[in-house]
């Protein structure tokens, strides 16, 4: 379990962060003679948010995103489904709010096909929420959009295109 603290610093330089780690290593000596301390677990530490691992695993770091994302979404879902409101200001609040806590730190991101397609599933259900149902022609009931019709209506470019 990792604790961290940021703690404002005297001195010349601005600020100290101490960092308190507690980890149970098991390492026996007769078959790994080197005295270095590592564990077969990985270690991740918590800093600005972004969650750092020492396997560099960047799933956990996605998920958590798409967590906080989930987070967004839920807090403004009302404005999103408003009919008030334009879907231009709609997506504007989407691009504003959502999106930057989503993708902070996504440059250091390498994306798999697995994160991608988690990336894309988050963005059309908050663009579902945007658009809205449409009724279809045939029968007359109501249904979800597309994914095609939904890249169609999003003109902009896709979050996975953003990240990448």
């Amino acid at each position: 379990m990792l604790h961290h603290t940021i703690v404002p610093a005297t001195g010349p330089s601005l600020l100290y962060i101490k960092i308190r780690q507690v980890v149970y290593i098991q390492c026996n000596i007769e078959t790994h003679p080197c005295n270095c301390c590592c564990s077969r677990k990985p270690i991740s530490i918590t800093y600005l948010g972004t969650t750092l691992t020492n396997k560099n695993c960047i799933q956990e770091e996605i998920k958590s995103r798409l967590k906080l994302g989930n987070a967004c979404y839920y807090s403004v879902q009302n404005l999103l489904s408003s009919s008030l409101l334009s879907k231009k200001l709609k997506i504007k609040i989407y691009r504003t709010v959502i999106l930057p806590v989503v993708l902070y730190e996504c440059e250091t991101w390498s994306l798999q096909l697995r994160e991608e397609r988690r990336l894309r599933l988050f963005e059309n259900r908050v663009l579902r929420r945007v658009f809205g149902p449409k009724r279809d022609e045939v029968t007359g009931e109501w249904r979800k959009l597309y994914n095609e019709k939904l890249s169609d209506l999003y003109s902009l470019p896709n979050i996975v295109r953003l990240v990448k």
